[in-house]
């Protein structure tokens, strides 16, 4: 099998659709390391045999490097109100995602207005002189040093973005100047200016990291294309390193339409990417082209087909990959999502270093804990919190409910819910943090009605008018009764809020004793820390019995029975413990504790209350449960106080740093007295 050609043979077309290959080469203006990488395989191709598969797969290797958008960026739109009305227009609340884009546009904006400092060193005044002339036509700001001294004080005292410096000079010459500048002005270019040019200087200059070298006299076109080059990779370097932001939250709350929105706002072109299940590192690596059909990784192929360097790319579930014996893909994403390694990003198939510092990462996660630690230290968490009732009111009229009509052929039926039928269809019909269910139940009506309208039907005489009756008529009997607080106080039952990944909720601790042998029950489907948290409380309370007004021999002879309904839910957690303590008390000194109140506080062993997560979910289960006061710890005051107010309507937040300043709040004054047993007469 032939390999390798003559150079004297010609196959026909061949060395004109390599012409063009070189030709694309040349006006792609790639990089300089990549130019060099593509010239080699080009004279590698030259001396290849078109019939072998290495030469198919060097022409798709060359396709590929050419038609990637090394230097093609898209403007950002730095309008901050433009953007803030975008993000408004499309989705309603948000408000922390929103103020983040608009504090990263700010500081974009900044970056683009600062102006470019230049600092001139020659030991010949003319050099200098006409240097500077030059320059400040352009529009730099341009400052002068006579030697490499004076021109150190002057790096130290103001930072410069390009230092042009001569090569030879008394004192300190320019390649001293070149070392020092690196230890005390890292961020400054250097580029070396002499008269007595050689290779080994040019050499020695690059390799101590000057960015260019140029010979006197000074051409001056050269000179300005040069400058202006440096000022526009240092621009993109300062204003391109976008943050990487990652959404986490419970299913349906906004996260990837959000990134959409940004996108959008920001003038950028958007690419979307799930995660959920990756387990090979190669598909976001790349595959070597050693292996037959070998390509790049998910993240080179996104930017290619976008055409820029500058888009946001959306991580989706980024909790949800896996591992195996292929390789560990979130070790993969440390260095895509790291600013300071993502410059020189190598994709296994390209083989040479891609910048992706100007793309905008952002991922999403329902549970950021499932993350690696050093995984998560790269991100900016940014908590998406379940919709309130009033949100997602105003979401269904006006975004869902529009947004159905139009697809279910309806706009033009002049088809209005009322607001008491958005109201009943978010109370009965959902129970869920996000929106995902809300849009199915309003596109079920929308569907309904298209049938009614086909087939010519009535419903309730009047189906383009949709108000509460006529929801219960098309999606039936409500699904969800809303939880409700206890109608009365009682002797050992105590509320608690809880909450998971699908939003809030409250419990209520039910204690009970009987005779026995000191034994602690506990019934629920609890968890171990659930458990140790009773098993805490029922210590605190043996403790401090008669700080309680308890017989210290209360456990003598005697099981005590704790045990949280719906025993089919698997339970967890300390923020129980607190309400455990306070339904022993309850139950121990026969004072009810009030049916409108709840508790949410992790308790030590000393009866302090340690600050709780999920405060706003369980102020929110707390209102759609009637309730009119909650227990918080001291620790989550601050958090309190940032909530929105229509999270905290109809409620009274109090908080405590101890358990029995609860106490005196939770349980009533007196105890409540025995029911004496009536006395029936005994029949013979």
């Amino acid at each position: 099998m032939i390999f390798f050609r003559k150079s004297q043979d010609d196959p026909e077309g061949q060395i004109g659709k390599l012409d063009v290959l070189r030709a694309a080469v040349h006006k792609a203006k790639l990089p300089h390391h990549v130019h060099r990488v593509v010239l080699k395989e080009l004279e590698l191709l030259e001396s290849l045999d078109p019939s072998t598969a290495e030469y198919g797969i060097g022409i798709t290797y060359l396709d590929y490097l050419v038609s990637l958008p090394w230097f093609h960026f898209t403007e950002d739109d730095l309008r901050l109100d433009h953007v803030h009305a975008v993000l408004e227009a499309d989705h309603y609340g948000l408000q922390p995602v929103k103020e983040r884009i608009l504090e990263y546009l700010a500081v974009r904006t900044l970056c683009s207005l600062q102006e470019f400092q230049i600092l001139v060193v020659d030991d010949e005044q003319i050099a200098r002189t006409n240097l500077e002339y030059v320059l400040r036509k352009e529009g730099y700001r341009v400052d002068t040093a006579a030697n490499g001294e004076e021109a150190l004080r002057k790096i130290k005292a103001c930072p410069f973005d390009l230092i042009l410096t001569d090569l030879k000079m008394e004192k300190l010459d320019g390649l001293q100047l070149l070392e020092q500048t690196r230890k005390e002005a890292p961020h400054a270019e250097t580029v070396i200016i002499t008269g007595y040019a050689t290779v080994d200087s040019a050499v020695e200059s690059l390799k101590k990291g000057a960015v260019h070298y140029l010979s006197k006299p000074v051409q001056l076109d050269a000179l300005r294309a040069l400058v202006r080059s440096i000022k526009e990779k240092k621009r993109h370097m300062q204003m391109a390193r976008g943050p990487v932001l990652c959404f986490s939250g419970p299913p349906g709350t906004g996260k990837t339409s959000i990134g959409r929105s940004i996108a959008k706002a920001l003038g950028r072109r958007f690419a979307h990417m799930s995660l959920a299940g990756l387990r090979d590192e190669a598909e976001l690596r790349g595959h070597r082209r050693t292996y037959v059909g070998a390509m790049p990784g998910r993240i080179i192929q996104e930017i290619r087909r976008l055409g820029v360097r500058n888009p946001v790319l959306m991580l989706d579930e980024i909790d949800k990959i896996g591992q195996d014996f292929r390789g560990d893909p979130a070790s993969v994403l440390l260095e895509i999502l790291d600013a300071e390694q993502n410059t020189l990003f190598m994709d296994h198939y390209l083989d040479v270093p891609f910048d992706l510092s100007a793309t905008m990462f952002i991922a999403t996660a329902n549970v950021v804990e499932r993350l690696p630690g050093p995984l998560l230290d790269r991100m900016e968490v940014i908590e998406f919190s379940g919709y309130t009732g009033k949100e997602k009111e105003q979401i269904a009229q006006r975004h869902l409910i529009p947004k159905k009509l139009r697809e279910n052929a309806l706009e033009g039926c002049k088809v209005h819910f009322t607001d008491e039928a958005i109201r009943a269809v978010v109370r009965d019909y959902t129970r869920e943090p996000g929106l995902r269910q809300l849009e199915r139940e309003i596109a079920s009506i929308c569907r309904k009605l298209a049938r009614a309208y086909v087939q010519g039907t009535q419903i309730l005489g009047q189906p383009e008018y949709i108000d509460e009756v006529a929801v219960k008529e098309l999606l039936g009997p409500p699904r969800y009764a809303p939880t409700a607080a206890a109608t009365a106080p009682r002797v050992g039952v105590t509320t608690g809020l809880v909450w998971s990944e699908l939003g809030g909720e409250i419990i209520f601790v039910e204690a009970t004793r009987m005779p026995g042998a000191r034994q602690l029950i506990l019934t629920g489907s609890l968890g171990s820390v659930l458990k140790e948290s009773a098993q805490t409380a029922l210590s605190f309370v043996r403790s401090h019995a008669e700080a309680l007004g308890i017989d210290p021999h209360f456990f003598q002879e005697t099981d005590i029975h704790i045990h949280i309904p719906a025993g089919a839910i698997p339970k967890d957690g300390p923020s129980a413990g607190a309400t455990i303590c306070l339904a022993l008390v309850s139950l121990l000194t026969r004072r009810p504790a009030r049916c409108d109140v709840a508790i949410s506080a992790e308790m030590t062993l000393g009866g302090r209350l340690l600050a709780v997560s999920g405060v706003r979910e369980k102020l929110l289960a707390a209102q759609r449960a009637h309730l009119r006061t909650v227990i918080l710890p001291e620790g989550n005051k601050a958090e309190v106080e940032n909530l929105p107010a229509d999270v905290l309507e109809g409620l009274t937040i109090l908080t405590f740093g101890e358990i029995l300043q609860a106490v005196e709040e939770v349980l009533a004054s007196e105890p409540l007295s025995v029911p004496q047993e009536p006395k029936t007469p005994c029949r013979i």
